[in-house]
């Protein structure tokens, strides 16, 4: 795999481990103090701080798992050159398109 896309992925690492913590911190909040849907999206509605939140996970996310999908797709798959890394693109886009119109249904 390329160097850069090894650190970029070990990068992304570090930036989504604090934020995983944090979600399931929030989910443990959110279910103990008995919040519904409704509680919650009524407290996300208009939050910058939690759009920007999210909007850091889905973007470190999807950088991560495009790299990820392209190293699978390179072992198992056999793919190379530009099919490779055509894939990476799409895939990652895709991850970021469906996260970032997630996080506009809750925040906006």
């Amino acid at each position: 795999m390329n160097v850069r896309l090894y650190l970029l992925q070990r990068a992304t690492a570090l930036v989504m481990a604090p934020l995983i913590i944090g979600h399931l911190g929030i989910i443990f909040y959110a279910t103990r103090q008995g919040l519904t849907a409704a509680d919650i999206l009524g407290r996300t509605r208009g939050s910058v701080g939690w759009g920007l939140y999210y909007v850091a996970f889905v973007l470190a996310a999807s950088v991560h798992g495009a790299i990820g999908m392209r190293g699978i797709a390179m072992e198992w798959g056999g793919l190379k050159g530009r099919s490779l890394d055509l894939l990476m693109w799409a895939f990652g886009l895709m991850l970021a398109g469906l996260g970032l119109r997630a996080v506009y249904a809750v925040v906006m």
